[in-house]
């Protein structure tokens, strides 16, 4: 493989970015395009220090875009950067003119953990004309739970600073709005332009239940999908072993295995 690091200067965010981009060795391109995403705490490089993805993906004619979303929940923040239309828009418009990928729904499929599995969501349903497949690994998905921010302050115990830090990501009350992911989900399923969903979660993870409920939500709309459990925490061991399972799934259907 191939590593590529942008350092551009992003309209959106009206500052510089920092984007990784893995290419593959040989095949003849145009490849399809899976948008890694990382947790909160991370950022563009983590997906390579810490997992094996380059190993993963050696075989595959597929480029695997990493971007910075910083703390944004790559949302468009209700105080705050646009991340939604950062990621969602503007990052594939540079990708798919600098690099040899399609710029076709069936090519692009997007991830990501923790965070990242929330943001992978947000965006994959919320840009549901431009993705194919998503998944989430222990995603962050509490807040879109009938009570929202306040239902979540309720059963955990955060700082008051992170507490603050949410309300102006999502606003006071997100469900129902433009990152309520079922909601999103079922917008995208009454215009038949539903992605194959994939989610996760370690069964010692401590957004086990958030998950649980999140999916039974998804049950209860009618909302096609895939959900396992595994043996793990919130950890790098947990998700370096099974993004290799999410790498299969976005391979079908993207079409890159039979």
């Amino acid at each position: 493989m191939a590593l590529c690091t942008l350092s551009w200067k992003s309209a959106v965010l009206g500052k510089m970015t920092t984007t990784q981009v893995l290419l593959p060795d040989g095949g003849k391109g145009p490849f399809a395009t899976l948008y890694l995403l990382h947790g909160l705490s991370d950022d563009s490089t983590t997906w390579l220090r810490r997992s094996r993805i380059e190993v993963y993906v050696k075989d595959l004619p597929l480029v695997v875009v990493m971007p910075d979303g910083y703390r944004g929940f790559y949302t468009d923040n209700a105080e705050g950067p646009a991340y939604a239309r950062h990621i969602g828009e503007e990052l594939p418009a540079l990708i798919e003119r600098t690099f040899p990928v399609k710029a076709e729904r069936s090519a692009r499929a997007i991830g990501g953990l923790s965070m990242g599995g929330y943001g992978a969501l947000r965006l994959g349903l919320g840009y549901a004309d431009r993705y194919c497949s998503v998944h989430s690994h222990s995603g962050a998905v509490g807040w879109n739970a009938k009570g929202g921010l306040r239902a979540m302050a309720l059963r955990r115990d955060w700082p008051p600073e992170f507490t603050a830090e949410l309300r102006r990501i999502f606003g006071t009350s997100p469900v129902g709005g433009p990152n309520d992911l079922v909601a999103l989900a079922l917008k995208a399923k009454r215009a038949r332009r539903l992605p194959a969903i994939a989610l996760d979660c370690g069964t010692e993870d401590y957004l086990l239940q958030d998950n649980r409920d999140f999916v039974r939500r998804l049950t209860e709309a009618k909302i096609s999908f895939t959900y396992r459990e595994f043996p793990g925490a919130h950890t790098w061991d947990y998700w370096d072993d099974h993004v290799r399972d999410a790498l299969a799934f976005h391979a079908r259907n993207l079409g890159l295995v039979s």
